[in-house]
């Protein structure tokens, strides 16, 4: 375990996980990450939304976690996707990544079974006490219909020393504000939404867990840092140039369909996806083609 890791700042990446025929495409996976730490990001996230991590099967999982571990040789944090909503899984997968190296876990909200707060505490404490990786809770009401209470958030600060930080992707900047208010200072908040870096940080955000860094890492780092040395005047231009980029990976379609397809766009990696993830429109690629001519950045 990385101690640095037990106060995360600056920009983690949710990487897409590629496929090529069915199974994991592992050239285009290293080379993505390759990407990343040339971009100058501080972590990566395997086997989290954006990865596909629903579709992966265990084995596909572990191996996936295996391959990230063994691609960034400790060259940046890699803060493994091991949640599940059963919690005998998210131990299971979680003491899984432990085992394969992974300098961190982020722990998603439970989903569909909609458990009640005590629950969600019960789940996550449980957790904490079968690993000793830090852990990063990740609140994603859009997704998990769910909302882990900032007072929740609190109380498991409080009593598991390895949850450390919270992925907040409510989308809600005064829930940043909220959480300031009753969590220890050490307790790191990572921005869930590319679109609001600046403002999160400017309210006490540590940093950002981005889905544009998958295609332009070096962009969001500068954003990132530029946010967290207090030159928001540098944040700001960056912000204004590029929102509408990151605006549009998340609103064409579903979060991971524009992104990969993006990349795909780029010529890193095939577009393919996991049913019941869809391919891109044919109108909304069109868009995305256009969107990324404009930043120069297809081939």
């Amino acid at each position: 375990m990385l101690q640095t890791a037990m106060r995360l700042s600056g920009t983690y990446t949710a990487l897409i996980t590629p496929f090529r025929d069915g199974a994991i495409d592992v050239r285009a996976f290293q080379a993505l990450i390759e990407r990343q730490i040339a971009g100058g990001v501080d972590g990566i996230i395997p086997c989290g939304t954006t990865g596909e991590s629903p579709t992966l099967d265990t084995e596909e999982h572990h191996e996936v976690i295996r391959l990230a571990v063994q691609f960034a040789a400790g060259r940046c944090a890699v803060i493994a996707g091991s949640g599940a909503n059963a919690t005998s899984e998210a131990v299971a997968l979680t003491a899984a990544a432990e085992n394969l190296g992974a300098t961190g876990s982020l722990q998603v909200c439970p989903y569909y079974n909609k458990p009640s707060q005590q629950g969600l505490y019960l789940h996550f404490k449980a957790i904490a006490e079968a690993t000793h990786l830090p852990i990063m809770l990740y609140n994603v009401p859009g997704r998990s219909v769910i909302d882990i209470a900032p007072e929740t958030v609190a109380r498991l600060a409080a009593d598991c020393p390895n949850i450390t930080a919270i992925k907040e992707a409510s989308g809600s900047v005064d829930r940043v504000n909220q959480l300031r208010q009753i969590l220890p200072d050490d307790f790191a908040i990572l921005c869930g939404d590319d679109p609001l870096t600046l403002p999160f940080i400017a309210c006490g955000a540590a940093g950002l867990v981005s889905v544009a860094s998958n295609l332009i890492p070096d962009v969001i780092a500068r954003l990132v840092r530029a946010c967290l040395n207090g030159s928001f005047d540098e944040a700001l231009i960056l912000q204004k140039q590029y929102y509408p980029l990151m605006r549009g990976l998340m609103s064409l379609d579903v979060n991971p369909v524009p992104i990969k397809t993006a990349v795909s766009l780029q010529g890193h990696c095939t577009p393919e996806l996991r049913l019941p993830l869809a391919p891109l429109g044919t109108a909304q690629t069109a868009q995305l083609t256009a969107l990324l001519e404009s930043y120069n950045l297809l081939p």
